[in-house]
């Protein structure tokens, strides 16, 4: 088992290590080196939720259906890496996009493909998912952090020396991904099915169960609220360089190392979700999670770089407690709601919701209400009241999340469903 875990700590590791090189500090790359605008970055950002519309639920059907997982992960990951050493070669801003998109198209679906083998792995060893799963998972995070320092010491922050290092990563990770414990599918066909059945939609047919539906509901806002935090948190700290009193110092200088204390941050709550999921449940932990982004929010209004730093470091902290209870948590949740045989495309539909549906929400919606209500006519933005109003809107999630999600926390059913070994089915009419 010790091996195995090994095996997936590596995988974890790569996977966030990847993202960790580029998410965070493009921005910097795209205003302070090619001074492009503001507009066209919020459609480099919403590639991520353009992909996750559609490629995790396709991903996830083909390794249900037709191809190994771990197998289909590893060519989407030398594919992406292929693209990726592409992007410092572009030099106008609609090409940008749409490379981005299509280095996004393989990379989102890895992050839910990720996900099923690690849980096949686990349960094919008779393991407790809830138990063995955030401890691996916990490397992941520590990959992020180790990118972000990487690319933030070799001062790359502003270069575009960080896709060659998400594209190597990525290369690695791709070649690595074939010698990962085995996760076939489990979903064959004998005899003719519905149109659904073959196209391999199963996984849709969760939303007929109306907590299920509700939770997706709730997922995709509350990937909304990621999305906000990933599109402006470190632009809001450069922003500050343009004030006199804050320049030079360490959090404008390196706001990327900075912003790695949210990530920091997590490898404590990723560790602390079983204690929680089994002691109170996926409502009230995912309760927590709203909060948590309400309290980030509203730190980062009233933080900066000179004496609020300790909000924006505090707000970094909570970060790890607002991702982790909802991103880690509803990706356990869903496994326990789903058949093994449809367990990728159930994990592809929630990343469609999180990183799909809501992060493009959130990243138009938000792009639209800042550009209107809070940028001055100098182009320079009004922080304070754009993270009061992020704020705001986690409140109020929290409270119809409360209203309207009904579930009973049954401890004893979790521990039968996560230990379900993974069985091939045979699918008849």
């Amino acid at each position: 088992m010790k091996h195995i875990k090994f095996r997936l700590i590596v995988m974890n590791f790569l996977q966030f290590f990847i993202w960790g090189s580029w998410l965070i500090t493009i921005g910097a790359y795209w205003f302070q080196t090619k001074q492009w605008s503001g507009t066209q970055f919020g459609a480099i950002f919403s590639t991520m939720g353009i992909a996750s519309l559609f490629m995790p639920s396709i991903a996830g059907i083909i390794a249900d259906k037709w191809v190994n997982a771990e197998k289909l992960y590893g060519i989407f990951q030398i594919c992406g890496a292929v693209v990726l050493f592409t992007i410092p070669m572009i030099n106008d801003p609609f090409t940008m996009f749409w490379v981005m998109l299509i280095n996004m198209m393989f990379y989102m679906p890895t992050i839910s493909l990720s996900i099923a083998v690690a849980y096949s792995a686990l349960k094919r060893n008779g393991e407790d998912v809830v138990t063995d799963y955030p401890p691996i998972r916990v490397w992941g995070t520590i990959g992020f952090i180790v990118a972000l320092w990487v690319v933030s010491l070799l001062h790359m922050e502003t270069t575009s020396g960080q896709f060659y290092v998400a594209s190597i990563a990525s290369l690695v990770l791709g070649f690595y991904a074939f010698t990962l414990p085995k996760c076939p599918p489990l979903l064959r066909s004998k005899e003719k099915r519905s149109l659904i059945d073959v196209l391999g939609l199963n996984s849709f047919r969760l939303f007929k169960n109306r907590k299920m539906a509700i939770f997706f509901l709730f997922a995709m806002l509350l990937g909304a609220a990621l999305q906000l935090t990933n599109a402006y948190g470190d632009t809001f700290l450069h922003d500050f360089a343009n004030v006199k009193k804050y320049q030079g110092l360490i959090a404008v200088k390196y706001p990327a190392i900075i912003m790695s204390i949210s990530q920091i941050s997590e490898t404590l709550f990723i560790l602390a979700i079983p204690f929680f999921l089994k002691k109170f449940g996926i409502k009230k932990v995912m309760l927590i999670s709203m909060l948590a982004w309400f309290v980030r929010f509203g730190l980062f209004a009233y933080g900066n770089p000179g004496d609020g730093l300790w909000m924006i470091i505090l707000s970094c902290i909570v970060y790890g407690m607002a991702f982790d209870f909802f991103n880690i948590s509803g990706s356990l949740f869903v496994e326990t709601q789903s058949d093994p045989a449809i367990r990728a495309s159930a994990q592809g539909l929630f990343m469609m919701m999180t990183n799909g549906v809501g992060a493009v929400l959130g990243s138009s919606i938000s792009g639209i209400v800042i550009d209107r209500f809070f940028t001055y006519a100098d182009n320079s933005k009004d922080w304070h009241g754009i993270w009061i109003s992020f704020s705001l809107y986690a409140l109020i999630v929290a409270i119809l999340f409360v209203i309207l999600f009904k579930h009973k926390h049954v401890p004893e059913l979790i521990e039968n469903k996560l230990h379900q070994p993974a069985k091939l089915i045979i699918e008849e009419k």
